[in-house]
């Protein structure tokens, strides 16, 4: 239980946690944007379309009898259109990760070479070399 405790208490471990809590949600906000905002426009520009009704129909659903003899049949098609926009989805999200790595890696970079120009200072002599350089200064008078 103590190395889970260590585990967990990593900094590591926690930026992760949060880091997938807001994917998770960030996910969400685009999905929404892209079903919400995006498409609609789109939509109506290419003549009133709503993508997320789009399909290609395999079997047209048969609905059940009145007198329940027999049961049934739902509707087998292959909705192309919220694969359409799952794909502009993924493709926003992307970009988006894309462009949260490429500040990470510049402010990354800026920090190396400003830790490169800084002089790293000397470390101060330890007692026994103060001491060895007072007996050689002795010596020499």
């Amino acid at each position: 239980m103590n190395e889970f405790k260590k585990f967990i208490s990593r900094g590591n471990v926690m930026e992760m946690a949060v880091g997938l809590i807001m994917a998770t949600y960030f996910g969400a906000i685009v999905k929404s944007l892209v079903n919400d905002i995006l498409m609609p426009p789109i939509g109506k520009l290419l003549g009133g379309i709503d993508f997320s009704k789009m399909k290609y129909i395999i079997q047209e659903a048969i609905p059940a009898a009145a007198d329940g003899s027999t049961a049934a049949i739902s509707e087998v098609a292959i909705n192309y259109g919220e694969f359409i926009n799952t794909i502009i989805t993924f493709l926003i999200v992307s970009f988006a990760i894309f462009m949260v790595v490429k500040v990470y890696n510049n402010m990354k970079d800026k920090l190396s070479k400003e830790e490169a120009k800084t002089p790293e200072a000397t470390p101060a002599p330890s007692k026994e070399e103060v001491l060895l350089t007072e007996i050689r200064d002795l010596l020499k008078k």
